[in-house]
């Protein structure tokens, strides 16, 4: 009688190194290098504004490398410039940024939703007429859109900027697609037979399946809102700016000094940081969420 020979742990573990990967489950190193460079790339611009913001005037003709220890005093003289008004700027920045992004997000779902998964008479082309507005330039539109708020006597207002903004064709675009792809229409029709009317399917189902591309809508749009500034410019005057049109101002004396300019920048970007901080995780997970179907 022939007896097999106990199996021993080396061989556990030969057979445990043995076992199949996928072809590609893990990036090789030319997908780290891109991602560092891409990185490397993003955030120079934020570290030589910071370099520059922290020295002085006399440290720009050394071109250095390391941050000096003027950044705190640069801050402060930007924040009380009386010229710039930074406080309300801040504010306005931050109020008028939010409401244009939930307004974008609010209506853009409800249109996207109507496109998606409604049938009414003219919406492929209604959907390729919005679209199209896309290719129209800001530009044409500054002066109409100026002599417009003119005559309501809303120029010098933060209204300004937010009525014209509170739709966005590429946010249309945008939830049209994404809820088109996400929702499939079985759902809809076992919602209509348990007897939900259209409101009540499109807030338990699209809603629900449109948070992950909301929340992507919500962050570029408030980033868009926040970094704008050819309008604001045009409209509002130095009493009741945005944060960028008050960060301007600091250019406009006879001599200007870059490290003060560029430690105002670095002010304006520390909010977007934050946001993406402690909104990047929320949003991770709600994108992978909205990927993993049942």
């Amino acid at each position: 009688m022939s007896t097999t020979p106990p199996i021993t742990s080396v061989e556990i573990a030969g057979k445990r190194r043995k076992t199949t990967r996928i072809k590609g489950s893990r990036p090789g190193i030319w997908v780290y290098v891109g991602l560092g460079v891409v990185f490397v790339s993003a955030a120079f611009p934020l570290y030589w504004s910071f370099i520059i913001g922290s020295g002085d005037a006399s440290s720009l003709r050394e071109r250095p490398w390391w941050p000096g220890g003027n950044f705190v005093a640069n801050a402060i003289s930007v924040m009380t410039n009386p010229a710039v008004n930074f406080w309300p700027a801040l504010w306005n920045s931050i109020y008028s940024s939010f409401l244009i992004a939930s307004a974008v997000v609010i209506t853009s779902t409800l249109a996207g939703w109507a496109f998606a998964k409604l049938r009414f008479l003219g919406g492929p082309a209604l959907l390729a007429f919005v679209v199209a507005t896309m290719a129209v330039p800001q530009q044409l539109g500054v002066v109409p859109l100026y002599v417009l708020f003119a005559e309501l006597g809303w120029t010098g207002q933060i209204g300004a900027i937010i009525i014209p903004a509170l739709t966005s064709a590429f946010g249309v675009f945008w939830m049209t697609q994404y809820l088109r792809q996400s929702v499939p229409d079985e759902l809809i029709e076992a919602a209509r037979v348990d007897g939900a009317s259209m409101i009540r399917t499109f807030w338990t189902v699209g809603v629900v399946a449109a948070r992950p591309a909301a929340a992507m809508l919500f962050l570029f749009t408030f980033v868009g809102a926040w970094n704008n500034f050819f309008w604001p410019f045009i409209v509002l005057d130095r009493q009741n700016p945005t944060l960028p049109v008050a960060l301007s101002l600091l250019q406009s004396n006879y001599f200007v000094d870059y490290s003060v300019v560029l430690a105002g920048v670095v002010l304006a970007t520390i909010p977007l940081l934050l946001l993406f901080i402690f909104a990047g995780k929320q949003l991770v997970s709600g994108i992978m969420a909205g990927a993993v179907k049942g």
